[in-house]
């Protein structure tokens, strides 16, 4: 916060008594060293994070922290009352989605709160249950978008997503690795990049009140490749090099 954020990427799980709680992993091995899953524990029983974390997207790279213990949504909520925050659903969990869904509506943040989900099956449920907040593409309305894109049809068709949250291409098999082959991650790379890599694209989507979002840039030259396209934002492990870069770069804070 003190870098200025003006937007929180979350992932929620779901502990044995019904508290959901920020976590990108259900088990809680990689983050912990406790091999557990969330859903097996209950709020007060959960572990502290490792004094030295990996960061995800920064291999070989720590992160360090004094507060240790895991959180809750509704503490989130609480205490940054006005943040807009998109909120990841992993799995179909329909005890998990209806409390999210009803701690949106118990703090008024359902226009500033962003349902996300890989799956469309899942987005189903989201969307289900609380209409009122606005949601991002799934993988698979992400690449009907871009054959539509391709196909000269996308401007003549309806788009009730809000948000379009994306790996940028240039980070695969460098911080991010998607498939444990390695020729499979350079053609991901070269063929995701050569699709979505469109400035038109993402103009496009912008002028049609799409917020473009790439994750997880934590480099100087991702950031420059995000806003050079005319991203919207970037989601970043390093929030203070993005903070560093927008101010030295007044043209590209201007399209954050």
């Amino acid at each position: 916060m003190a870098q200025r954020s003006d937007f929180l990427e979350l992932d929620c799980q779901l502990t044995r008594d019904g508290v959901v709680v920020l976590s990108h992993d259900e088990n809680l091995s990689r983050q912990s060293g406790v091999n557990r899953d969330v859903s097996s524990l209950d709020f007060e029983e959960l572990p502290l994070y490792k004094e030295e974390l990996e960061v995800y997207f920064s291999p070989g790279h720590f992160a360090h922290g004094s507060d240790r213990r895991m959180v809750s949504l509704e503490d989130v909520f609480r205490r940054f009352p006005r943040m807009p925050m998109s909120v990841e659903v992993k799995k179909g969990n329909e005890e998990l989605i209806n409390k999210i869904a009803g701690l949106v509506r118990h703090f008024d943040r359902n226009e500033i709160t962003i349902w996300a989900s890989e799956k469309s099956s899942i987005m189903k449920k989201c969307r289900a249950a609380n209409p009122e907040m606005p949601f991002a593409f799934t993988i698979t309305r992400g690449l009907w978008l871009v054959l539509l894109y391709y196909l000269g049809l996308l401007p003549f068709v309806h788009i009730p997503e809000r948000f379009f949250i994306c790996f940028l291409p240039t980070i695969i098999n460098r911080t991010y690795f998607p498939f444990p082959c390695s020729g499979l991650n350079k053609l991901a790379a070269m063929v995701s990049k050569w699709l979505i890599m469109r400035k038109s694209l993402i103009q496009h989507l912008e002028q049609r009140g799409v917020q473009v979002i790439f994750w997880c840039l934590n480099e100087e030259s991702d950031f420059e490749a995000a806003y050079s396209l005319g991203a919207t934002g970037v989601m970043t492990d390093y929030p203070t090099a993005l903070r560093h870069y927008l101010d030295n770069h007044r043209g590209a804070a201007q399209a954050s």
